[in-house]
């Protein structure tokens, strides 16, 4: 991983792994403290912040992962392009493309916010409950993916259709459908209403 300023402070001199801090937050999504990662998704859960990223082709196709079997919430199941949790102090653009490149290997283009949504998704496998203030983003996909196999299981690029007929017979992740319909007034705007998003 790249080491910046908000990654600095996430591994030790000898390297290895400090806890992974998230920002917590109120209902506005102002920060009001930080917790271990781990412990902020035990239940009831505690509201803290993340991203979800949602990158497309030039034929308007979605980005979806399928998290790799290793990871310890929700291993196995499709998803947007990417998600995960900013650290204290670090802005959620800054931490969407840097985890879009450390998990598939890319940098996004024409990344823009899309909005934030709220949500409380138990994840009844685990037992883990996502408590999020989630900033969205939409993007494009032009690179070569290289994805992180610890962290990716498979990729796919659907259509709107074919993400309709494969989340009708596959696993996604409990937050997926939220963050999606959160997102589509910007998805729309990126992708056209040809695209069907």
């Amino acid at each position: 991983m790249p080491t910046t300023p908000a990654t600095a402070t996430h591994s030790s001199s000898d390297g290895t792994a400090d806890a992974i801090m998230l920002e917590l937050v109120d209902e506005n999504g102002t920060t009001i403290g930080t917790a271990e990662k781990l412990a902020a998704h035990q239940a009831p859960g505690q509201l803290h912040r993340a991203f979800s990223v949602f990158l497309f082709d030039e034929q308007g196709r979605l980005l979806l992962q399928r998290r790799a079997l290793g990871k310890y919430h929700s291993p196995g199941v499709w998803s947007n392009t990417c998600c995960g949790h900013p650290y204290p102090g670090e802005a959620p653009f800054a931490a969407a493309a840097r985890r879009t490149h450390e998990e598939l290997g890319i940098s996004p283009s024409l990344l823009a916010e899309a909005g934030t949504v709220r949500y409380n998704h138990p994840d009844p496998a685990s037992g883990l409950v996502e408590q999020e203030f989630n900033h969205l983003f939409v993007g494009m996909a032009q690179e070569a993916l290289k994805p992180d196999p610890e962290e990716v299981g498979e990729t796919a690029f659907v259509t709107a259709a074919e993400l309709a007929e494969r989340h009708a017979r596959t696993p996604f992740s409990a937050w997926f459908m939220t963050v999606l319909d959160a997102a589509r007034p910007a998805i729309r705007e990126l992708t056209g209403d040809s695209a069907g998003w």
